[in-house]
């Protein structure tokens, strides 16, 4: 019985398409993709589509920098051209105590998704801790991080802008230990992580 616990996240990943299984490293939490793809069949084309036209050009990696760089703000540009919005949630606690404002960059239908592609890693704090808030007060149903996988480091190091992409910034291995940790709470989670088969040497 164990078994058919520990293969259920792996199985319910068949639901991506495997061309996009092949250049991404996608993990889940809370049954996050049988949720988008049953519940929310527009938003879940989206991403996949998305997904699918997004590429990392070495152009924009040599040019580097922090926050939203080019390489980030393709995927937000894509996803706007789909209705998805920037949004900023206006929370008040009982007696009017007011809560610092909980904004989404990319929210469409109750899915929310932020890209993370070379930020300070307290930004994967704030956006789990948005999505955790999010879901208790039911105006998000799944929360999506895309950011980069550690494996993409060497790719940086060989350009010779590795120090741009350090460890301390954005990328898998400072994701996952914040996700287990439960930052998240109970929100469920889809996690994506982009590969160096997203990398084009040839852009």
């Amino acid at each position: 019985m164990p078994s058919r616990v520990l293969l259920w996240p792996r199985m319910a990943l068949t639901i991506w398409p495997k061309r996009l299984l092949k250049r991404y490293h996608i993990e889940e939490r809370g049954h996050a993709s049988a949720i988008l793809a049953a519940d929310y069949p527009s938003e879940f084309r989206d991403i996949a589509e998305a997904l699918e036209a997004f590429r990392v050009p070495q152009s924009e990696v040599l040019k580097g920098g922090g926050g939203k760089t080019a390489i980030a703000a393709g995927l937000d540009r894509f996803l706007q051209g789909r209705g998805w919005v920037e949004r900023s949630f206006d929370i008040r606690i009982v007696k009017e105590i007011p809560t610092p404002t909980h904004k989404i960059d990319n929210f469409k239908n109750e899915i929310g998704l932020e890209m993370e592609w070379n930020n300070k890693t307290e930004f994967y704090d704030r956006d789990l801790n948005n999505f955790r808030l999010l879901k208790e007060l039911r105006v998000l149903a799944v929360g999506v991080i895309v950011t980069r996988m550690s494996e993409l480091q060497p790719c940086f190091d060989e350009l010779g802008v590795g120090k741009k992409y350090g460890a301390s910034t954005t990328h898998w291995r400072k994701l996952i230990p914040k996700v287990d940790g439960g930052g998240a709470g109970g929100c469920p989670l889809l996690l994506v992580g982009i590969t160096p088969r997203c990398f084009d040497r040839g852009s």
